[in-house]
């Protein structure tokens, strides 16, 4: 006989399921252009007397061009060296002194920095990103400086890390146009061949206001706000728009293989990457709700197989890499000491193939979408979640009232949506396969690729 707590407690739940609004209330937010082309997006949020402000620039390593690339990153270096009325290292230094944090990133569409600030610090906020969009000192010094943080990066980041060549393999081997072909980090010798005109005709070119989206949420006045951002942001001139990128790629017609010898791995591991449609495609929104059935988390079908039943691998997971332009599916596992690669590689076809075969079950699905709404409801607990989402999500698509509509659009997504876009897009003549090895280990034959039906 159960505790009568835990009857009572049970029945609570179930009240409280039956009881939960089945959609998320919306963020509300205003959406105002000034009149230099800066996209404004205030969301007021009144729970915590803090704000968030993020400030994206629609640039990212798609924009660069052969032997310049690593300038989108080095930018988001440069960015903290000073401006006009902030010398090297204060907006660290005023940021947190006055209890904030901040920082910046950047990828393959965009560079966004950001900062967390007390409700009281908003003209501080405003005044730091302003100046540095308005008045960015490049010099000589401060871009030998940062080539060189750039470089160290690389040496840590990727240079010097197991499977460190794998991410830029794949690449190279998923994307054909060179906008996605080639690394966020960018090359050694592209960074050592960047001069300071180089550098300044970058920032002239992508960051201006008429290429950004700056963004704030929280414990704000809307009115207030805006005005403020026009009193700083307004006299910045606008730029020439910089001119498209084509982001297109031809169908691959067959399956694409290398083979890695990593002198600092220990283990092998095996990565499977298909190529898929933006992350705002429906095809593209299926694939992503079928990375949590496929591989996401002890739960799913890959870690069930791979790890708990056959003990081949010791991690394996499932994610969608999305972007603006084609994606990426990516299926990652580590393979347990002493097992054959081969083996892992193949129960992974195998699992794909049932994806492809017959519909996901209403289990899984349901337990896709539980997932789905505890990531939702954590993001919206944090204001500077809120302001990048606004930010990226207008910058990239021209449309910040897709942090409302992606999680609807994920959580409508169905069985058979799923089988569609896996019967379209995870079939072997569009996938790669980097099978990474100990730097000496003896070599194994790659299985012949299993036809489609």
């Amino acid at each position: 006989m159960k505790p009568l707590v835990a009857v009572l407690l049970a029945a609570a739940g179930m009240a409280f399921a039956q009881q939960a609004p089945s959609k998320l209330p919306p963020v509300k937010f205003t959406d105002t252009t000034l009149d230099n082309g800066l996209r404004v997006i205030i969301a007021e949020d009144h729970f915590a007397p803090v704000y968030g402000i993020a400030v994206s620039y629609k640039v990212g390593s798609r924009d660069e061009r052969q032997g310049r690339t690593g300038f989108a990153h080095l930018f988001e270096h440069m960015m903290f060296k000073g401006s006009e009325n902030v010398g090297a290292g204060e907006h660290f230094y005023l940021v947190f002194t006055k209890g904030g944090s901040m920082n910046g990133t950047t990828n393959t569409d965009r560079t966004v920095y950001f900062e967390v600030m007390p409700k009281n610090q908003l003209d501080l906020g405003l005044f730091m990103e302003a100046d540095r969009m308005h008045s960015l000192a490049i010099t000589k010094d401060n871009l030998e400086n940062q080539r060189q943080a750039v470089k160290e990066e690389r040496r840590l980041g990727v240079d010097n890390q197991p499977y460190g060549q794998t991410f830029e393999k794949m690449d190279e081997l998923v994307y054909d146009n060179f906008a996605y072909h080639h690394s966020v980090i960018g090359s050694m010798a592209d960074l050592d061949a960047a001069s300071v005109e180089d550098v300044q005709q970058f920032f002239k070119t992508y960051y201006a206001p008429n290429n950004a989206v700056l963004s704030l949420a929280g414990d704000l006045d809307t009115k207030e706000t805006l005005a403020k951002v026009k009193k700083y942001f307004g006299g910045i001139p606008r730029q020439e728009a910089p001119k498209p990128v084509d982001l297109t790629e031809p169908e691959k017609k067959e399956e694409r293989r290398f083979k890695i010898d990593d002198k600092l791995a220990r283990v092998p591991r095996i990565d499977i990457d298909y190529r898929i449609p933006a992350v705002t495609d429906a095809d593209g929104l299926a694939l992503s709700v079928a990375t949590s059935i496929l591989g996401g988390g002890q739960s799913s079908r890959l870690y069930q197989k791979l790890v708990k039943e056959k003990e081949v691998a010791v991690q394996v997971g499932c994610i969608v890499d999305g972007r603006a332009g084609p994606s990426k599916f990516q299926v990652i596992a580590i393979v347990r000491p002493g097992k054959n690669p081969q083996e892992v590689e193949s129960l992974i076809t195998e699992e794909i193939a049932k994806l492809n075969a017959e519909p996901v079950t209403d289990k899984e699905l349901q337990r896709a979408r539980t997932g789905l709404r505890r990531g939702m409801v954590s993001s919206r607990e944090s204001v500077l979640n809120t302001a990048i989402t606004l930010a990226d999500s207008t910058a990239l698509f021209n449309d910040p009232n897709r942090i409302n509509t992606a999680f609807e659009k994920r959580m409508a997504v169905t069985a058979a949506d799923i089988q569609k876009a896996a019967q379209k897009y995870l079939r072997t003549a569009n996938r790669v396969v980097v099978v990474t090895v100990p730097a000496g280990a003896a070599p194994a034959a790659p299985p012949a690729p299993k036809q489609d039906k």
